[in-house]
């Protein structure tokens, strides 16, 4: 069985691909490689993922910079278990999917150390969810 789970934001250059990034980093570290699926997208997507969150991950070692925001389609979200939102969402979804709203600021034009608490915030998020995820796995 193989869960995907979704990280979405307006943009998908900020938020989104911190946690889609801490995601890819849970599934290797976690061994789920062929359990898990991370997608990120967003409704608008900007040009480029935020310098700031691009240099905000470097300093946890994980590159950014040649990540391209995109667009991810209600009919792709739909086709996932979790779908993860920023704060910026009015998703509505009329599968069974499971949808989880963090609240998290924006980090376009914050100050390095806002940013730096967005990142935190999202990572620690991240791992509760495949803190979560890991156990739904392992008791099928």
């Amino acid at each position: 069985m193989t869960m995907r789970v979704a990280f979405v934001c307006v943009q998908n250059a900020g938020r989104s691909q911190m946690s889609a990034a801490f995601a890819e980093r849970e599934v290797a570290e976690r061994g789920l490689e062929d359990e898990v699926e991370v997608l990120t997208g967003g409704t608008h997507p900007a040009d480029h993922v935020h310098p700031e969150v691009v240099e905000v991950m470097r300093e946890l070692d994980i590159d950014l910079s040649e990540r391209t925001p995109s667009e991810i389609s209600t009919a792709e979200l739909e086709t996932c278990d979790l779908v993860v939102t920023m704060g910026c969402s009015t998703l509505s979804l009329d599968a069974d999917v499971e949808v989880r709203d963090w609240a998290l600021d924006d980090p376009d034009g914050q100050d390095m150390e806002a940013v730096r608490s967005i990142r935190d915030d999202s990572r620690d998020h991240v791992g509760d969810v495949f803190d979560d995820l890991e156990g739904r796995l392992r008791s099928v």
